[in-house]
């Protein structure tokens, strides 16, 4: 069947629009005389089976099909039947200004892939299904080999760490770039390979079904020489299944990918729990000891909120509990990023209401219970869950009580209002009471607390440190919300604007220079949705078309997408910058939030240069609709760096920017292309939110924690359950990783139902 010389060949040429033109030529000689015309630069060639693959590299520096032949006649010379066309439009990763050489006009690049020898086996010694097949899949393989050789010189940019996991990458966009489904359904049917599995070791699984279709022709009396020799040589083959590209070695690479990231896992558990914390890891002195108990592995700061301070007192409390435990736990910091967000309301007053639990009736059933300490004394304990915190500052007060004492005080209303002292505990330093409250009561600040006893009453303390309340929008379908830009000579003092309108800020001034009329806008992860209406350089008006029958809560530090509209963010913002020196001396991995091109990865990777952080793990936060499509040339471009690698799908922006509908299809893409890159993934945002937040997940929170499995890290928001949520999913993830126990077997037929 195959004989003479056999090549691929590469060729460029400049187009009239100046775009770079790149063919792929693979010829086979053979016993055919059919002749077939070939597009310019290429020639008739008499007698050949040959496979032609154009593409056409953009200016935008994606490599992308233009046009595909895929030709094998058969022996009756009837192209027609035995033709398939392989078609789809992806885009591959290239970059011109990288590969400037290899795109050199009239260049010409040759590598032997097919050898010339007598032992070649000829075509009357090769039939049936498997014949079609084998070829088939041989073209895969060399269009797979081809990507590769297009793309060497950005291969060879790569850093050593990650040489084969970028190569494997550029074999998995090729073999995405082709339709196979015909060719899916044909090597399944013999139950050979799954195309939709390989995508961790491209070339080794192709080369391994290609020897098995090879083996299926001859018994061991054939012929010495296989068909393999047909695409390389059998060693070549053999370096493909059994060196570095090979199955075995390329998953121990991806699981050191991802501890070099992550760190180790515990026993039984082959995910990794991380879970954010802010202000309330230092409110509550057992909070980080209680998460690292539940099995969280790492601990993840926003540097969107807090400050230096919290985030060092957070961390100081991480490493020290990790010590004491002796459980590893890592810290991510995601820096805020470029990302919109709504401007500081103005705070409320300083009150805490106390509300006990009434039937129908309006008869109390549960008092209010209100744990009383002084400022610094510590969290209640764990076993303790008071509806509401009183910090007191009086010591006499605190040393005289005791259970079944009563404390008054006058609320905010002038009424007068009672403490039954419950009971009493030790806590980090010093004591606190348990008390509870029939009767509704506003505290605020400052109010005075008195202890009665049979004969008078006295002064002991007053109430301090209530924060104030968090305000709030309510904004209904219909309603105008003006944006103005956020000052720092002006206060923001208003919620509402001259116009009537509900007002709300916005620090990012170039926001008002991007959006037009009629572009949507939503507000909170999509929770609020609007279209703008009209615009200026100083405000935004929007009507307000989705929100909750009641009215929806849009409060401060809530996020803005605005998912038309072509703003230019800017990649590191001056913040990020100040930020990344905190991160650089306390972190062990460091959040890009927004990324969205291949500059933002430049920018970041001269700053950890200049700080010589070449060791801090990068996760890259995929949250944009463009930071999805330019995934793979992120990931060749993150390669180029030491540092361990991975990558968080931040499905709440994500979901946003790219459509609900869509959601399902990219988070799958993005663990598909990362599993090739073999870099870990971290699946993200509302994982088990109403099990964190209200202590009972619902059915499809399960399933979602069941997909998130598939990746390397399942991250779990704050909320008042965090410690329970945590408990419970590493439950599941630890019975994942186990047999199953006594009163939950596989299923199958029992005896007697035979």
């Amino acid at each position: 069947m195959l004989g003479g010389v056999a090549s691929v060949s590469m060729f460029t040429n400049q187009t009239a629009n100046g775009f770079q033109v790149a063919s792929f030529l693979f010829v086979r000689s053979s016993n055919l005389s059919k002749k077939y015309s070939i597009p310019q630069p290429f020639f008739k060639i008499p007698g050949i089976r040959e496979h032609i693959f154009q593409f056409v590299a953009g200016n935008n520096g994606s490599l992308t099909r233009k046009n595909i032949v895929f030709a094998i006649p058969n022996g009756k010379d009837d192209a027609e039947k035995e033709g398939s066309d392989y078609y789809i439009d992806y885009p591959v990763a290239i970059d011109r200004k990288q590969d400037g050489n290899s795109c050199a006009p009239e260049m010409e690049t040759t590598f032997s892939l097919l050898p010339c020898g007598e032992g070649t086996p000829k075509s009357n010694e090769i039939n049936g299904k498997e014949d079609g097949l084998l070829a088939k899949l041989i073209a895969v393989h060399l269009h797979v080999l081809a990507m590769e050789q297009w793309n060497a010189s950005k291969l060879t940019m790569s850093h050593k760490n990650y040489l084969v996991s970028a190569t494997n990458l550029i074999h998995y966009l090729a073999l995405k770039s082709l339709d196979v489904e015909q060719l899916k359904d044909e090597l399944s049917s013999i139950g050979l390979l799954s195309l939709d599995t390989i995508n961790q070791h491209v070339l080794a699984s192709l080369s391994a079904g290609i020897r098995l279709l090879d083996n299926l022709k001859y018994d061991s009396s054939s012929r010495s020489v296989s068909y393999s020799e047909g695409i390389s040589s059998t060693k070549s083959l053999d370096k493909q299944i059994n060196g570095e590209f090979s199955i075995s070695t390329i998953r121990r690479r991806a699981s050191h990918t991802g501890d070099l990231l992550l760190g180790r896992l515990p026993e039984k558990r082959k995910t990794h729990i991380m879970v954010t914390v802010g202000q309330e890891a230092i409110e509550n002195e057992t909070l980080v000891e209680d998460l690292l108990n539940a099995g969280t592995t790492i601990v993840r700061i926003n540097c969107a909120h807090g400050s230096p301070e919290i985030w060092s007192e957070i961390i100081r409390r991480v490493k020290r509990s990790s010590q004491i435990l002796e459980k590893p736990c890592r810290i991510l910091m995601d820096l805020a990023g470029p990302k919109l967000r709504t401007g500081t309301l103005q705070p409320g007053p300083r009150v805490l209401k106390l509300s006990p639990k009434k039937n129908a009736y309006g008869q109390v059933i549960c008092p209010a219970l209100v744990w009383l300490s002084s400022p610094g004394a510590g969290s209640p304990p764990a076993h303790v869950s008071p509806d509401a915190v009183l910090h007191v500052d009086g010591e006499e007060l605190l040393s005289k009580l005791e259970p079944n004492d009563v404390v008054t005080l006058s609320d905010a209303r002038g009424k007068q209002r009672t403490l039954k002292i419950l009971s009493k505990y030790p806590v980090f330093s010093g004591i606190g009471f348990m008390a509870e409250c029939s009767k509704t009561a506003y505290v605020k600040s400052g109010a005075k607390l008195f202890i009665k006893d049979k004969r008078k009453k006295f002064s002991a303390g007053h109430v301090v440190n209530i924060p104030p309340l968090k305000q709030f929008i309510r904004l209904r379908v219909g309603d105008l919300l003006s944006i103005s830009r956020d000052s720092q000579n002006e206060e923001n003092k208003l919620n509402y604007s001259s116009a009537g309108a509900h007002r709300i800020t916005c620090s990012s001034g170039y926001v008002f220079d991007a959006v037009k009329p009629g572009e949507p806008i939503a507000f909170d992860d999509g929770k609020i949705w609007g279209i703008i209406k009209a615009t200026s350089t100083s405000e935004i008006v929007v009507s307000i078309t989705h929100a909750s029958p009641t009215g929806s809560k849009l409060g401060s530090e809530k996020s803005i997408n605005i998912p038309r509209s072509n703003i230019r963010y800017e990649g590191l913002t001056l913040k990020d910058l100040i930020d990344l020196d905190f991160v650089a001396e306390h972190a062990d991995m460091v959040g890009v939030s927004f990324v969205r091109d291949v500059s933002d990865i430049l920018l970041l990777r001269q700053e950890l240069e200049k700080r010589k952080r070449g060791d801090l793990g990068v996760v890259l936060k995929i949250e944009t609709k463009g930071g999805f499509e330019r995934l793979p040339l992120l990931l060749l471009e993150a390669m180029k760096m030491p540092n361990p690698l991975g990558v968080m799908i931040a499905r709440g922006d994500l979901a946003v920017e790219c459509g609900w509908e869509n959601m399902a299809y990219i988070q799958e893409e993005i663990i598909s292309v990362c599993k090739a890159a073999h870099v870990p993934v971290i699946w993200a945002t509302q994982v088990l939110e109403s099990l964190v937040k209200y202590g009972v997940p619902t059915r499809a929170e399960l399933t979602d924690v069941t997909d998130g499995m598939r990746t390397s890290c399942i991250m779990l928001n704050k909320g008042k359950c965090i410690v329970e949520a945590v408990t419970f999913l590493h439950r599941i993830l630890s019975n994942h990783s186990m047999k199953p126990n006594a009163e939950f077997k596989p299923l199958a037929l029992s005896s007697h139902d035979s």
